[in-house]
């Protein structure tokens, strides 16, 4: 009788996978972005609805999390989980608002490039914490969790690489810094990815 009256526990998967597929599509919104520079304000403000979107199911997981007594695993580690999704979305939002402000005449190949690998991560990403359902099965899901650190070190190459064909480009020092930080944005934003995967891992660690 008291199973009955309880809350289900697996709301909170419902919740995590709601927050990757809209950072997902908020990778592809950037990527999208850095390929093609038309109508930066229209295509921001649509990267900006979808990162409220990926808000409001962060505060949904939250507060089930405050008011459930039942959860699927450590509260500690779902709060952190919820936590990390989030700031991949908000990085990328962050990296595409800096598009529009800064006013860039033209986009570049290396921070292209990051946004693609950003994607990848996060359909990676997608896939593990979509199978914390089946955690009893791990294999599939620390698959995912290996390769998310395998596209991640390639950022970090993409990244140093991309640095020093930037600072060799001849362009003004204003426009290398503005460059700079959208760069760091998204391979942060894969940085996240990595600890969402390292959550995931230690999570089947600790059940399996």
């Amino acid at each position: 009788m008291l199973e009955k009256l309880m809350p289900k526990s697996d709301e909170f998967f419902d919740d995590f996978d709601a927050q990757c597929s809209i950072t997902l599509e908020g990778a592809h919104h950037l990527h999208a972005l850095l390929k093609d520079f038309t109508d930066l304000d229209a295509r921001v403000r649509a990267m900006k609805e979808v990162e409220h979107r990926g808000d409001a199911v962060v505060e949904v997981g939250f507060n089930r999390l405050h008011k459930q007594f039942i959860t699927p695993f450590d509260r500690a580690e779902i709060h952190r989980l919820l936590g990390k999704i989030d700031d991949v979305l908000d990085l990328a939002d962050a990296a595409a608002v800096r598009l529009n402000y800064y006013e860039l005449p033209a986009p570049r190949e290396d921070a292209t490039e990051l946004a693609r690998l950003l994607v990848v991560c996060c359909e990676k990403m997608q896939v593990a914490v979509k199978e914390l359902r089946h955690i009893k099965k791990p294999d599939l899901l620390l698959a995912q969790t290996r390769e998310i650190k395998k596209v991640e070190s390639q950022a970090d190459e993409v990244l140093r690489a991309g640095m020093a064909r930037l600072f060799k480009s001849g362009l003004d020092p204003l426009t290398v810094i503005k460059w700079k930080e959208i760069y760091d944005l998204i391979e942060t934003a894969t940085d996240r990815c990595q600890d969402v995967a390292n959550i995931v891992a230690g999570v089947v660690l600790e059940h399996s």
